[in-house]
């Protein structure tokens, strides 16, 4: 999970500002997390308190968890209707097929011991606000690839699962879609995308690096790279020091909960 908060946080200087630059800087003082990394610790602390519950009880968990969260990082970037959701007091699902619901979800890919587990909690993830059929489909992908890849899968293994599960196009390389990708924000142009730079990456930096050179929504394609990556490759000690330095003391203790979590079992 720390690996797509890092992506996140690599790519939010560039998100409205894309750099085709490879050797880009990794991190600046402007680096900071934005929505996807506010999001993605909401839904792993909701997940964590709630493992083992019912369907009702998790999306109660998770809308709480989402809501108090957005109230606590007001400023962190959220798109105008997500925002009005954050605000609700009755929130309801709206349709969306944005790529919030998987730049989100990697805790679901750590968290349960089976890939139907694992992809049932991903859906749970999304449908409390993005209950389109491709929102939902867009965090299964993401968590299932989380799964997989931290449970040995190689990338041939990954790239077919994903592919035939998800009927996304894997067989593009970023070198073709770059000239003429634009900023998506929905699952479908934007999760295919992101699975392409971990397929392409022979490292967790490079994955990063990749993801963010694509341009467009590059922090939170990025953060769903990154997510895959850690679970693939691992990611470096000085990665994961820069993360917890740009959390306050209530995100890092939920990134510590859940590393002790995921070591158990």
């Amino acid at each position: 999970m720390i690996g797509a908060v890092f992506g996140d946080i690599a790519g939010s200087v560039y998100e409205f500002h894309n750099t085709h630059d490879y050797d880009f800087p990794l991190l600046s003082r402007y680096s900071r997390p934005t929505d996807d990394s506010v999001m993605t610790l909401a839904a792993a602390e909701a997940l964590m308190e709630t493992y083992g519950k019912n369907d009702e009880t998790i999306r109660q968990a998770l809308v709480r968890r989402m809501q108090e969260h957005g109230a606590r990082y007001p400023a962190a970037g959220y798109g105008g209707m997500f925002w009005q959701w954050l605000q609700a007091e009755d929130p309801q699902p709206y349709n969306s097929c944005g790529n919030g619901s998987a730049m989100r979800v990697s805790s679901a890919g750590w968290l349960y011991g089976t890939l139907e587990e694992t992809l049932h909690a991903a859906k749970l993830t999304a449908e409390v606000t993005h209950n389109h059929p491709e929102g939902i489909k867009g965090a299964q992908a993401a968590a299932a690839a989380i799964f997989l890849a931290r449970n040995g899968s190689s990338k041939n293994e990954i790239k077919a699962y994903i592919a035939q599960t998800f009927d996304y196009d894997l067989d593009r390389t970023l070198a073709e879609i770059r000239p003429t990708y634009r900023f998506y924000a929905v699952c479908q142009k934007s999760v295919p995308e992101a699975i392409i730079a971990f397929l392409e990456g022979k490292d967790y930096e490079d994955v990063i690096r990749r993801a963010v050179t694509l341009g467009g929504d590059s922090d939170t394609i990025a953060c769903i790279a990154g997510g895959i990556a850690e679970a693939y490759f691992g990611m470096p000690e000085a990665f994961r020091e820069e993360v917890m330095q740009r959390l306050d003391d209530r995100q890092r203790l939920i990134v510590e909960k859940f590393q002790e979590m995921t070591k158990r079992q």
